[in-house]
This record gives C-alpha cells, structure tokens and sequence, in this order.
C-alpha cells in the first residue's frame, strides 16, 4: 500500500474510533437521562456539527505530528514521509536539540506566567470588587470606568505597552528613574531577566476587570443576613471574609481559576504585538509556549514538530481540567 493510503486508511480508522466512541458514550447518557431524550435528539445535530468542526482538526494535528513536514515537503501535506515518534523526541528528549531546550524554557515561563497572572487578576478583582461593593457616590460611574481595560482590544495593550516598557523613551521607566527617582538608572524591560514581568503587568491590568466583575456579581449574592449574624456572633472584618465571603464565592473561584488558567496557558497577541508589532519574540526569559510553537511551526517551517508540541500541550491541559473538575466539580453542583 502507497503512503497516500496509509493515510486515508489511517484517517478512515481514527473517524471509526472517534464515532464509535461518540456513539457509546451517548447510549449511556441516553440511559441515564431517558427524562430528557427528546431534548438530547434536539441538540443532537449541534452537537455532531461542533464535534467535527474540532475533531477533525485535533485528528490532522495528531497525524501531522508523526510526519516529517518540513519547508521541502509541505507541498505533501498529510502525505508528508512517515517518521512515527521522532517529532515527540526532539521535542521532548533531545537535549542537544535547539527546539527542545527552546521548548524547556517556554515552559518555565509559561508556567510562572499562567500562575502568577491568574493569581495577580483574581487578587486585585477581588480588593476591587469589595470596594466597589460598598454604598458611595458615584458608585455606577466608577464600576464602568473600572472596565476600561476590559474592552480595550488585546492587539492594542500589547501594542501600547510595547511603547511603555521601552527603555530610553518609554514611559515607564521615566516616571520610575526620571520623575520618583526609585531606580538609578533604566532598566530593559524587553530584554533580559525582566522580560517576563513586562509581559504579567500588561496582562494583569487587561483581565482583571473581569474578575471583578464576576466576583462583585458574586458578592451581591451574597445575603446581608449571613454577615449580620457574624456581626450578633462578635466576628471582625477579616473573619467574616476568609469564613463567608471566600467560602461563598468558591463557584466563582473555580470558574476564574479554570479561565485563567486556560487563556494564559494558550497566551499569545499581547506577548506578538509587544515585540516588534508581530515581528519580534521576547527570548529565552519571556518566550512562552504559544509563541514557541508559532516560531517553529511558521516561521521556521517545523510543522510536524509544532504539531507534536500542540498535542503534548492539549495533553496536559486535558489532565490539568481533568484535576481542576476533581478540586472544585462538587462546589459547582451544590
């Protein structure tokens, strides 16, 4: 059998598998809900419509990653010559591989930067939120300005903070060096060890409205009688927030938590429009994993081993939602 049927043979077998399993896992869902059969059958066209629109793509990405396309055969596509795991290995394994080492580096900051990012907009949503909770003039007013780096687009904060973090010119470091004097003199923000929190600051200040408003929205559910029998009980400030409020609010943790978590793993126009408008990257100390797997897969043509990169990452956040649901899948329930 010819390369090219391999390939249609092997992408009729993965469409098997995926229907079969899609049909055994609604035949139990069917029996466990007979109460809403009619509407499963409703939604059922959707359904299928939404499982192609993203399995077929995950399908190609799976089969491309154990292909050599390259620059030289990417005319072949999904024809490209066949080399089983040996995409996953540069990835993973080969320390004298440049893609790899690049990779481990994208890594560390990709974690520290969905971690602290996450934790960062959830903080301050959080202080902002329970500010802007209380009676006081002007309230409406403040709670929409407060959502203004919500609805700036997220090409353009890139973009202009790009100009801010500048070293010489940007504004950042003249208010810090120039103006309060809190530095000796204009540290690079865009290269260099401070690469990365150049990029968590801008970040932070996009998303954070968002927290805040879901977290306030949160906070009004919160009934004033639980509070006032706090208060009948003699608890301070700090008690009735770490025993009620965070308690309370944990549906809205776990949802901030698996956002953010998700949408700063997959990071990527703020970190692109910062450097260079799309044409530059933030090296070692602040490349992340979304902007190494674009570098190897379209600029340097690698899109065999992007596609392995791509998979091993769906891999992992798959596991990651999965122990995420395990934490907090009761406290949405109840």
């Amino acid at each position: 059998m010819t390369g090219k049927g391999l390939v249609y043979l092997s992408g009729i077998l993965l469409v098997l598998v995926a229907v079969v399993a899609i049909y055994i896992i609604a035949v139990n869902s069917f029996k466990k809900t007979k109460k809403y059969k009619m509407a499963y059958y409703f939604l059922l066209p959707t359904i299928m419509g939404m499982l192609i629109i993203h399995l077929l793509p995950i399908l190609q990405a799976i089969w491309m990653s154990f292909l050599d396309v390259e620059k030289d055969t990417l005319t072949n596509y999904l024809t490209a010559p066949f080399v089983g795991f040996k995409n996953y290995y540069e990835v993973l394994f080969n320390k004298n591989s440049i893609i790899r080492n690049g990779l481990m580096y994208a890594i560390r900051n990709t974690f520290w930067y969905a971690v602290l990012v996450t934790a960062g907009q959830i903080i301050f949503g959080m202080i902002v939120a329970l500010l802007v909770n209380r009676e006081f003039k002007g309230r409406s007013i403040a709670r929409t300005l407060l959502l203004f780096p919500w609805v700036v687009p997220t090409y353009v904060v890139g973009f202009l903070w790009g100009f801010m973090w500048l070293k010489n010119e940007g504004i950042i470091n003249v208010i810090l060096v120039d103006i309060l004097h809190l530095l000796p003199s204009k540290p690079d923000w865009l290269n260099g060890p401070l690469t990365l929190w150049a990029i968590i600051i801008p970040t932070i200040w996009r998303f954070w409205p968002l927290s805040m408003l879901m977290l306030l929205a949160g906070l009004q559910n919160i009934s004033k009688d639980v509070y006032e029998s706090a208060d009948i009980d003699g608890a301070n400030a700090w008690q009735k927030f770490w025993h009620i409020t965070v308690p309370l609010l944990k549906p809205v943790w776990a949802v901030l938590i698996l956002f953010g978590m998700i949408y700063n793993v997959y990071s990527f126009n703020i970190v692109i429009m910062m450097f260079g408008n799309g044409g530059g990257f933030p090296g070692k100390y602040g490349d992340l994993l979304m902007t190494n797997i674009f570098r190897n897969a379209f600029i340097g043509m690698h899109f065999g081993i992007g596609a392995a990169a791509s998979v091993i990452l769906m891999i992992v956040m798959v596991i990651l939602v999965i122990i995420w649901y395990k934490i907090f899948g009761e406290s949405l329930t109840t």
